[in-house]
């Protein structure tokens, strides 16, 4: 019995190691596809991502282990009681439903104590539930008493031989997506492009001519106080600004509007062809606070 829960508990372990490192390229695919001010990687991230990649891996598999001692097997034991309680017998398909049982009461948790949202509570939920079921479907091949008997060591090979697999298949997808141009640039624009008036979304305007000339009306202003906080101005005046292309692509171009009642940062350009915006940051770039500005033409 010991040797056959030995073999559960690693069975699951591995499983959810695969399943860690499958979500972490999907993420990391979603982060480069998704609109950002920043690129999602840089060469110094990667280094830093290779030098840790062993204490990650550590990591990942302890996380699995704690996993699969306090659900994972709760999981298995309650899908086999349902079984045997409600229809008799021990069936597949109340490991999904133990599992979505289990996983439920923490991301309801989470959406109400959090900013998290339901759809991303939802969205979490199901992954959550379906990662735990593939451990737990895995893991259960080892206690059906009309299989043959498996030992730890081979189910540890088969994991490792499809999981592995499966990994090299995420990855190639993944390189091919990059390839394709999947990754997120923001539109490149020029000083016609720029010409109009832009607008937040509390009426501060923009207004920026053909001939150079710039019109601030509400527009907010950043500074800092003695603690760092970003305290905020509206502010009016007239002045100019100018297009910088930059030489590093659409990420380094740049919009310098020089208003002497309003000191601004430079405006960087995020959006699509369609919908640019430009932005500057609110405080730490660190923290992604952006103060936005939408072409209202």
């Amino acid at each position: 019995m010991r040797d056959r829960f030995g073999a559960v508990l690693m069975t699951s372990t591995s499983v959810l190691f695969v399943e860690a490192v499958i979500g972490a390229i999907a993420l990391f695919v979603r982060d480069v596809a998704a609109e950002s001010p920043s690129s999602p990687y840089n060469d110094l991230g990667i280094f830093f991502l290779i030098v840790l990649a062993p204490f990650l891996a550590a990591a990942g598999a302890v996380v699995g282990y704690l996993l699969s001692v306090a659900v994972v097997m709760p999981v298995l034991v309650l899908a086999g009681w349902c079984g045997r309680r409600y229809s008799g017998r021990e069936a597949w398909w109340w490991v999904p439903a133990a599992a979505a049982a289990a996983t439920a009461l923490p991301f309801l948790a989470a959406v109400a104590l959090t900013e998290m949202g339901f759809p991303a509570g939802l969205g979490g939920w199901l992954a959550m539930t379906v990662a735990l079921t593939a451990a737990a479907l895995v893991a259960r091949r080892l206690l059906l008493p009309d299989r043959p008997r498996l030992s730890a060591g081979v189910m540890f090979s088969r994991v490792a031989w499809y999981g592995t697999l499966a990994v090299v298949v995420a990855g190639l997808l993944a390189g091919i997506g990059l390839y394709a141009g999947i990754g997120y640039e923001p539109p490149q624009l020029s000083m016609e492009r720029v010409a109009g008036t832009w607008a937040d979304d509390k009426d501060g305007t923009l207004t920026l001519t053909a001939d150079g000339s710039a019109m601030a009306d509400r527009v907010e202003t950043f500074e800092h106080d003695d603690s760092l906080e970003p305290v905020v101005h509206r502010c009016t005046g007239i002045g100019s600004w100018e297009y910088v292309q930059g030489v590093a692509g659409p990420r380094s171009q740049t919009v310098v509007v020089s208003i002497p009642e309003c000191p601004m940062d430079l405006w960087e350009v995020l959006g699509t062809p369609g919908h640019p915006k430009l932005y500057v940051y609110v405080g730490d770039p660190d923290s992604w606070d952006l103060y936005v500005l939408r072409r209202r033409d």
